[in-house]
């Protein structure tokens, strides 16, 4: 197939190499998978466990086990009849001494072919930095560091070159100035290599000296006077610390403490990260480079499609998705003559608003699936447990109810810190425009910027997509929006600067500039602010106001708007009809690598939404019973006069009723241990990622091991107080509810239209936070065991060990495979729900020819199961309440999940039959009448 049925992704990485995923391949084969959706593969820094911080997309990453391993798990792959969808990265590339692009920058400069490759601005305002790359990689001020010999001169013997080393960090030293190392030496043997760098020090000719170099150095004599010329620059002496900076000064770099990135960095970062560099894949040239292998790998036929992350780095993805497709398409016709002829299968990784639609021109099959988990989430969510739930946020914080306050202040802090740099950059680009119009040309640089901030702090979507041709209606909505925000918080005096800024982002079209000068500036304004927006957006939602935003941490997930707190059946129908339309091959995830919570533990904390009051009296009894228990701190400036406090606390307590494992027991001490070691993991992160008493920066300590020893002292079994048996009996209480809003979930992901995708783990139940907990290895072993041992029929009652949620995975896929055509390109028709339990069911129809398929679940199962113990609904709780069936349906319906026929009378089907064993139903029916 070359569209996928039903993907799987798989992290890879040295601990779960080409090899090891071979071994998992027949397992998935099994469960119904079609296609191997694998984390990035090219050539990433070493030890990477995620694969985004590529150093090389030349080479398969040889900890993974290069190429060849690469040909064996594929040739396992396509002996199941499977295939292989890869994950890219086309915005970004690690830096440092594993990068040879980025190394030749370091070493030639603006004169490396690889100057323009990396989204570099040379002529920065810092006039230090003409000419030069910030290199912020030293963990103390310049000077402190020079000054106690940290960074050294060294010599590569094997490659005749010298280079500055710092800790990990190996910085290449100017080939120019190689002839002032070498003078120091004062010796006449090195006369010869002195004088090619003295005469020509340029690419041409540098290989020569540095092969001169690698002679010396094979015999004593010559390593011996080369050693002697870095000893001159030694910084345990005065005149050595002199030379050496004198020395440093003359690079096309500058070593600088990590701390001045935020201000000063003059190169694109993915995000606020250091350790990767923008690259500009807009241009032909580097667009062939990065993607060079990958074309080769598709031409060959070792993959099928790929999926593109965060494309909303580039500066221009519409343009960029085109000219992929285009450059696959062609390609296509050189594949083996054995695979589909079907154009290659792309989806990118991007986040929508509750109200954004995804571009219908990029000439892609959709997205990696966020949106769809989103709405799937929402819909499972009480809309009656908002009010009485943001009621106790606020009664037990103080905080407001209000999501969207939390991120527009914490927009404000990374503009005036993390991403300062990058929003000066942006800044000063639009100064730069504004001087080329008289009507513009007074505005001044702080104004714009004060202007320009309130039109980030309200910008309501992560990017617009304007281009040379200007923006289209759907931008020009998305800015009109941040301006009616945006108005408000500008003094009235500045007003017009900021329709002027608008004017740039959506009003003349940068191709309609007087002068090419003009064109280019505006068309740079516009870059700046279109690849400035994602990063504010996904640290000031994802990074900073999920984790300091507790409502219903249910709701706290990539993609989503935790201020969006339920969604309902009717507007979950609508966004299923429309992608069935539009892109009928994006999707459908549930649980992804960069998830904060597993899909299970969102599922759990989900039926909160349900009790609101119940879960009201329960967090109120648990804060008066822990309260002695708070650790007491120092009060100052910075920390407050105890940990936690009532948000940090109120979020744990969620985290732990969310994420308890079904099988975990008191008196399990080791299973104890290491659930008390996970969530101190994740609490920790969320301190710092919350950036209000800690941050990654400068953490405080004090504040994180009094939440730490909190943490331990009430999961403690031996401490003798009441909290932790408390707490495992209202996970017992609710732990079936969450398990049925999971099946309802998975049920939802396997049958709507687009493709399924499981995160690895996750066909059984899946208690993950967030990374790197979400990346734990998998027990395949279990997995293939269950597999064997599935029964003819799916049980409730055994619902405890996962094995009802992979048979519902399979049997799915199962019907996935037998009957494509319903499921890629099947009407999709919502159903109607009669009687009392209606708001709490959701059923549709998929349908192709005489085939039709029904799925319903219960999506508010709490009140509604047998007792709390067991997903097998309440037979009586639904009696009364029946499903609509189009008069088109025969009366006949076959069970496949309960090997059961069922019958309707006057097109109406009981739910008491429909959810006589399970809270899902997939019911089929081959022609009208049968």
């Amino acid at each position: 197939m070359a569209i996928p049925r039903a993907t799987a992704r798989l992290q890879l990485h040295k601990d779960f190499t080409f090899d090891d995923a071979m071994a998992v391949v027949p397992y998935y084969a099994s469960l119904g998978i079609s296609h191997i959706y694998a984390s990035p593969i090219l050539t990433a820094r070493a030890g990477s466990m995620h694969g985004y911080d590529i150093v090389d997309p030349t080479r398969i990453n040889p900890e993974l086990g290069g190429e060849e391993g690469l040909r064996r798990l594929v040739e396992r792959i396509r002996a199941h009849g499977m295939g292989l969808i890869l994950d890219i990265v086309p915005n970004h590339m690690g830096v440092g001494p594993e990068n040879p692009w980025w190394q030749h920058v370091l070493e030639w400069g603006e004169h490396s072919p690889y100057a323009r490759w990396f989204d570099i601005d040379w002529r920065p305002a810092d006039e230090t930095l003409h000419g030069k790359v910030m290199a912020p990689f030293l963990g103390q001020p310049y000077g402190d560091i020079l000054a106690a010999g940290e960074i050294r001169l060294e010599f590569d013997a094997a490659r005749g070159r010298f280079f500055v080393s710092y800790y990990a960090h190996r910085f290449p030293v100017a080939p120019e100035t190689y002839a002032d190392i070498l003078r120091a030496a004062g010796a006449e043997r090195l006369a010869p290599v002195l004088a090619v760098f003295e005469h020509d020090a340029g690419q041409q000719n540098a290989p020569r000296g540095f092969g001169m170099l690698c002679e010396l150095a094979q015999d004593a004599e010559g390593a011996a006077l080369i050693a002697a010329a870095i000893g001159a620059f030694a910084g345990n002496t005065a005149e050595g610390m002199e030379r050496l900076h004198a020395l440093l000064e003359r690079q096309h770099y500058r070593l600088a403490w990590w701390r001045c990135a935020a201000d000063g960095i003059n190169w694109r970062r993915f995000f606020e990260v250091t350790e990767l560099a923008g690259v500009r894949v807009e241009q032909d040239d580097v667009f062939e480079a990065i993607h060079a292998l990958i074309f080769r790998l598709y031409t060959e036929g070792l993959i099928d499609g790929v999926r593109i992350d965060h494309v909303d780095g580039l500066a221009d993805p519409g343009a960029y998705c085109r000219k992929l497709r285009a450059r696959l398409q062609a390609l296509s016709t050189q594949r083996p003559p054995e695979l589909p002829p079907a154009p290659a299968w792309i989806v990118v990784e991007k986040i929508l608003a509750h109200d954004e639609q995804l571009r219908g021109n990029w000439d892609i099959d959709g997205t990696s699936g966020y949106d769809f988990m989103d709405r799937v989430g929402a819909v499972l969510h009480d809309a009656d447990g908002e009010a009485p739930l943001g009621a106790l946020w606020t009664e037990l914080t103080g905080q407001p109810d209000d999501f969207l306050a939390e991120v527009r202040a914490a927009r404000r802090r990374l503009l005036a810190n993390n991403l300062s740099g990058e929003f000066e950059a942006a800044s000063r680009a639009l100064h730069a425009l504004a001087r080329t119009d008289l009507r513009t040309r007074d505005f001044s640089l702080g104004a714009i910027r004060r202007v320009f901030t309130e039109f980030l702090v309200a910008f309501p979507v992560y990017r617009t997509y304007v281009d040379a041709n200007g923006c289209d209606e759907t931008d020009a909505q998305v800015i009109e929006r941040a301006l009616e925000h945006a108005r408000q918080c500008v003094d009235r005096t500045e007003r017009p600067l900021l329709d002027v800024l608008a004017g740039w982002f959506g009003g003349a079209a940068p191709r309609d500039a007087a002068t090419p000068r003009i064109r280019h500036l505006h068309q740079r304004a516009i870059t700046r602010f279109q690849q400035l927006t994602p990063p504010l957006a996904a640290k000031s939602v994802e990074d900073t106001a999920f984790y300091r935003y507790g409502r219903l941490l249910s709701r706290n997930e990539v993609g989503s708007d935790p201020g969006q707190f339920a969604l309902d059946v009717a507007a979950f129908h609508d966004a299923n009809r429309l992608r069935a339309e539009r892109f009928p091959a994006s999707l459908l995830a549930t649980a992804t690598h960069d998830h904060k919570r597993g899909e299970d533990v969102r599922m759990r904390i989900a039926a909160l939404s349900e009790m609101p009051r119940d879960w009201a009296e329960t967090v109120r009894a648990w804060m008066a019973m822990n309260a002695p228990l708070r650790a007491a701190l120092t009060p100052d400036d910075d920390t407050p006069p105890h940990a936690p406090q009532a948000g940090d606390e109120l979020m744990l307590y969620q985290t732990l009723v969310g994420a308890w494992p079904l099988a975990l027991q008191p008196s399990d001490a080791e299973g104890l241990r290491r659930f008390v070691e996970r969530v101190d993991q994740w609490q920790t992160k969320a301190l710092r990622e919350a950036k209000q008493v800690s941050n990654w920066v400068q953490p405080n300590e004090a504040y994180e091991a009094g939440c730490r020893a909190f943490l331990q002292t009430i999961l403690d079994p031996a401490a003798g107080h009441g909290f932790l048996p408390a707490l495992c009996a209202f996970v017992e209480r609710i732990a079936a509810a969450g398990a049925a809003k999971s099946l309802a979930q998975t049920l939802l992901r396997m049958t709507c239209p687009g493709i399924p995708d499981l995160y690895q783990g996750t066909d059984m139940w899946d208690f993950s936070l967030v990374d790197p907990d979400n990346r734990r290895p998998v027990d395949y072993e279990r997995r293939r065991a269950a597999m064997d041992d599935a029964g003819t029929g799916l049980q409730a009652d055994d619902w405890h060990s996962g094995r009802l949620k992979q048979q519902l995975v399979a049997r799915t896929l199962a019907l996935r495979k037998r009957d494509p055509e319903l499921f890629e390109r099947g009407e999709y028709l919502p159903l109607a729900v009669d009687g009392p339990g209606a708001g709490r069911v959701i059923a549709f129809l998929r349908r192709a020819g005489r085939r039709t398929l029904l799925a319903a679940a219960i999506r508010l199962p709490c009140g509604t199961l047998a007792d709390p113990s067991s997903v097998a609904p309440d037979t009586e709780a639904w009696r009364d309440t029946l499903l609509v069936l189009p008069a088109e349906c025969g009366p006949q319906w076959a069970d496949t999940l309960g090997d059961l026929p069922l019958t309707a009378a006057d097109n109406r089907l009981r739910l008491s039959d429909v959810f006589a064993r399970l809270p899902v139903a997939l019911l089929m029916q081959d022609g009208a009448g049968a």
